[in-house]
């Protein structure tokens, strides 16, 4: 899941109908907060700070998967059976991402060996006392220090002092443009894994994670994500997990969209076994 993204309290579900996010605006130079409501009409938004709107409303767009047209999503349902099920199950479901590469990369390096609830903790304290705060419809949320801001950060409370070089590691690879998110899309998915695998303290694994989670590549597979490969055989009455070129065949009718189906297995695949 992106850190940021989320609601106040509210109703018996815990959402008010406000989508408050606060995130470094590509470029990485200043942070924004925005208000997102949806009706009959489409999605608003109200914005905090400043900035490029356009670029903002792009931002936000990728990080909802919101930039793609859904309807060529139901096509794959049509298409294919068990994605069909899947998308009646979670009905709207898109792969939420991290508000850019920038900050995948920083949330891998404070993640690496420790618990998700844990890392967000830090996180959250860390951009409360370096980075920005908005006030969100009555709710304050805080974004993420900017590069040049992380680079100041010399100690903090649950960050060790190898992760704090790490952290500069992923700012200055930021300032360099590295970690842009439109050049890591014009690139490919396999070089900009390679490329990010630059900065140190980023192995395959997390490259993968900033790649797939920071950009918004639509149509990947995960051949070695084995909860994933589990649910596949699980849903298709297959007799073994997948091989790759098992999985790249079953995927076909998934295309442009294999990124989404497999997210919206994992999310939904136990569901829909449970009630078959």
């Amino acid at each position: 899941m992106p850190v940021g993204p989320r609601a106040g309290p509210a109703g018996d579900d815990g959402f008010d109908g406000v989508m408050r996010l606060a995130f470094c605006l590509d470029g990485y130079t200043e942070q924004v907060g925005v208000e997102l409501r949806q009706d009959d009409a489409g999605v608003r938004g109200v914005v905090h700070g400043t900035g490029d709107l356009d670029a903002i409303r792009r931002q936000v767009a990728r990080c909802l998967s919101l930039d793609h047209d859904g309807r060529e999503f139901e096509a794959v349902g049509r298409r294919d059976p068990v994605i069909g099920r899947l998308q009646q199950a979670a009905p709207g479901l898109r792969p939420p991402l991290f508000y850019s590469p920038y900050e995948a990369a920083a949330w891998s390096v404070l993640s690496a060996r420790r618990p998700a609830a844990q890392t967000a903790q830090v996180r959250t304290r860390l951009s409360r006392a370096w980075g920005r705060t908005f006030e969100l419809a009555g709710e304050p949320l805080a974004a993420l220090p900017t590069p040049r801001q992380l680079l100041e950060v010399t100690d903090f409370p649950g960050i060790p002092a190898d992760r704090i070089e790490r952290l500069h590691g992923v700012a200055q690879a930021a300032l360099r443009g590295l970690l842009d998110p439109d050049r890591l899309l014009r690139l490919g998915p396999v070089v900009a894994t390679s490329e990010v695998q630059r900065i140190k303290g980023i192995g395959p694994f997390y490259a993968s994670l900033i790649v797939i989670r920071g950009t918004g590549f639509a149509d990947l597979l995960a051949p070695d994500e084995s909860r994933s490969l589990d649910l596949i055989r699980q849903l298709y009455g297959l007799a073994d997990l997948p091989s790759p070129a098992e999985l790249e065949e079953l995927a076909e009718p998934w295309r442009p969209f294999r990124t989404w189906c497999t997210v919206l297995i994992r999310a939904a695949g136990r569901r829909v076994l449970v009630s078959s």
